[in-house]
């Protein structure tokens, strides 16, 4: 990918590089968004909102980071600007969804599903500064350095909240499961 942007950078063909940067990162940060704002909706809204700034900052983009990490560090900043917004603090409403998927044992299958809704409704509930520290370190395999310098937030503070964010995961689920 960075020769790639090094080229269309040097080409000032910015909508090829914005082109290619939505097809390789479009769902990933969609899903980072919806971490944050827990509407669907509204996440869609944002993601081209992102990619919208992403756009309008390509010519100022000096390669001194990854292109990954630099756009994860605009979508973070765009949901956090959000969040702190009026109209996220007044109008906003959660909407829930649940992914199907096929399976030839239909117990195993609904079981599944449940701890998959269980497990996703226990992120969510998180508070933000931990719930994106495991959606960066789980679902975007990111690695903790890389995901303290997305965050700005030091590689010690990263560490500590990602363990407080396990043990409050550990503590939802030994609670939610107590009754099976």
């Amino acid at each position: 990918m960075e020769e790639f942007v090094l080229k269309w950078s040097q080409m000032k063909d910015y909508e090829s590089l914005l082109d290619e940067m939505m097809s390789l990162y479009g769902q990933d940060i969609l899903q980072l968004v919806y971490s944050y704002v827990k509407d669907a909706v509204v996440a869609e809204d944002l993601t081209q909102e992102i990619f919208i700034k992403c756009y309008k900052a390509l010519p100022t983009y000096n390669q001194q980071s990854n292109i990954r990490t630099w756009l994860w560090r605009i979508a973070i900043n765009h949901c956090k600007d959000y969040r702190k917004s009026w109209y996220f603090r007044k109008v906003s409403t959660a909407e829930e969804e649940l992914n199907w998927t096929s399976n030839d044992n239909v117990e195993e299958e609904v079981i599944q599903q449940d701890e998959d809704r269980q497990l996703a409704v226990a992120v969510m509930e998180l508070p933000i500064q931990y719930r994106e520290l495991i959606y960066l370190h789980y679902f975007q395999e990111m690695k903790l350095k890389e995901i303290s310098e997305i965050t700005g937030v030091k590689l010690g503070t990263v560490k500590t909240r990602m363990r407080q964010a396990k043990r409050r995961l550990k503590t939802y689920w030994e609670e939610s499961t107590d009754g099976r």
